[in-house]
């Protein structure tokens, strides 16, 4: 899946949940930038492990 924002043709690695508006798929390069405004979160999805410290994701 690729992420949501135009012009960005990276995999989808992380939910953002946005309160106002329908949930988003996104890069992780968005989801960092994003999930800074208050109310939104950034869920890592299965893919994300590669992006993030060992552990971080809550995954196995």
């Amino acid at each position: 899946m690729e992420c949501a924002e135009e012009d960005c043709d990276r995999e989808a690695t992380f939910e953002l949940h946005i309160p106002w508006t329908e949930n988003r798929f996104v890069c992780a390069g968005h989801a960092r930038v994003q999930s800074r405004t208050d109310g939104i979160v950034a869920d890592p999805m299965d893919t994300a492990g590669d992006e993030l410290p060992d552990g971080a994701s809550n995954r196995p």
